[in-house]
């Protein structure tokens, strides 16, 4: 971890928040290559739950949340940790984190009884700070999703089965942040809600945690690194018919990159207006504040009903520590050197491309190195960059470490013999030369998923 942590740092990828003053705890920032990276990994997740299905809608909802729903959804309620206080020291851990009954931070055993501590953030809308003009800073993106389902029914006219995806920004008040960015105060989940007929859900409850494993593998994530975690029933949230989480070998030990959940018709059934406008199960929660129907018509039982979900959901700032984690690797060469590489997928390379001029003050070269820079920036496979350094191999080590997955090199030979330049990989080290006519067909069989 503290070697990830330094080239976080040293790169560009990951910084601590408002470090000029001493930082602010569970909280970070991404850099320049830390924002195309997290925007790559959530690019691909949206390309595989919204553009390459036929059956998921998107969605960006608000962020400031209305009380009621977290009160109907059983966040103000529910939505805790258990939190103790060392009577020597008075620092606050989380009890459940806790390896043995002493603190973590002075060795004391006299430690308060566990109590609930909410996570959520509060803040108040408007310019008086009363209970009339309470907000919470939404903490997870799944119940704006649900309070907008008969939004986006409406307007798109689907039909089971189908979902609701969203990437977005959510706040936990975390008792203990730790472990870099895997657990923060501040984070994005990737979230989709997909509905399903009740009776059909453990099908696609299975079909979703196979779909899920899949994608992690596209996105470089070993299988041999991952494993099932089936939540046993006495370890469920509240509103879990049956969860699986997909846990990844982290720097610090094994936990939860991803969890699969069925949560039933709970959350719709919580947002719906009393059930006694509806011939639904009783199991629904009679709501007197809403004034939707979050329910569909079954046409062959001529009766309403309210649908099931599948929940897969993952936090991008998780994913980006796992790739990261996984691409990472200190190499030694045949010279006996050491070099630093992110192998990570082209897809999710935060720079896809670096073009080199061999010379950096010939005019030639570099009109031509920076010509061919804008032509393959304008194909739109992501960032491509000139860098007119004029040390071609600290140039190749240092975007081996950054995770650029090709370098091209403008020569005396691109300006003056045949227009082609030199084309190095970075996993392989291997370099050719290729015609600057072909590069855009060169990108594209390298950078299409």
């Amino acid at each position: 971890m503290e070697e990830l942590v330094a080239l976080c740092k040293r790169r560009g990828f990951v910084f601590q928040a408002g470090d000029i003053y001493g930082g602010l705890q569970g909280v970070y920032d991404y850099g320049p290559l830390g924002v195309e990276l997290k925007n790559n990994l959530k690019a691909a997740w949206w390309r595989a739950m919204v553009y390459e299905r036929d059956d998921v809608e998107g969605l960006d909802a608000a962020i400031l949340t209305n009380p009621k729903v977290l009160h109907y959804s059983g966040h103000e309620d529910t939505f805790s940790d258990p939190l103790v206080d060392c009577l020597a020291c008075h620092a606050r851990w989380r009890a459940d984190h806790l390896a043995d009954d002493r603190c973590p931070k002075c060795g004391s055993p006299k430690l308060t009884p566990p109590r609930p501590f909410n996570l959520m953030f509060k803040t108040h809308a408007g310019p008086v700070e009363d209970a009339a003009a309470l907000a919470y800073l939404r903490p997870e993106t799944a119940q704006s999703i649900f309070t907008n389902f008969k939004h986006v029914l409406d307007s798109t006219s689907r039909r089971l089965p189908f979902g609701i995806a969203q990437i977005g920004k959510a706040f936990r008040n975390e008792i203990t942040p730790r472990n870099f960015i895997f657990r923060v105060r501040e984070f994005e989940q990737m979230e989709l809600e997909f509905f399903v007929a009740p009776g059909e859900d453990e099908a696609w409850h299975e079909e979703w945690v196979q779909a899920r494993l899949d994608w992690w593998a596209r996105q470089g994530v070993e299988s041999n690194r991952l494993a099932l975690y089936r939540v046993p029933a006495e370890e469920l949230a509240h509103y879990s018919k049956g969860t699986v989480d997909i846990m990844y070998r982290f720097p610090h030990g094994t936990e939860e990159l991803e969890g699969i959940a069925n949560r039933t018709d709970f959350d719709l059934g919580s947002h719906t207006k009393g059930q006694s406008a509806l011939d639904i199960d009783a199991a629904v929660k009679s709501n007197s504040d809403s004034n939707a129907r979050l329910a569909m018509f079954d046409q062959e039982a001529k009766a309403w009903r309210v649908p099931y979900v599948i929940e897969p959901s993952a936090g991008v700032d998780r994913g980006v520590l796992a790739v990261l984690n996984e691409a990472y690797r200190v190499e030694t060469l045949d010279t006996g050197a050491e070099r630093t590489v992110l192998g990570l997928k082209p897809h999710l390379a935060p720079i896809k491309a670096a073009v080199l001029p061999l010379k950096r003050n010939h005019p030639g070269i570099v009109a031509k190195a920076r010509d061919i820079k804008r032509n393959l920036q304008a194909l739109g496979f992501g960032r491509v960059l000139f860098e007119d350094t004029g040390n071609i191999g600290k140039g190749y080590r240092r975007h081996d470490e950054v995770g650029t997955p090709i370098c091209l090199t403008v020569d005396f030979q691109t300006v003056e013999e045949d227009d082609t330049v030199t084309v190095r990989d970075r996993d392989t080290m291997a370099q050719s030369r290729v015609a600057v006519g072909d590069l855009p067909a060169y990108m594209a069989d390298y950078f299409t998923p």
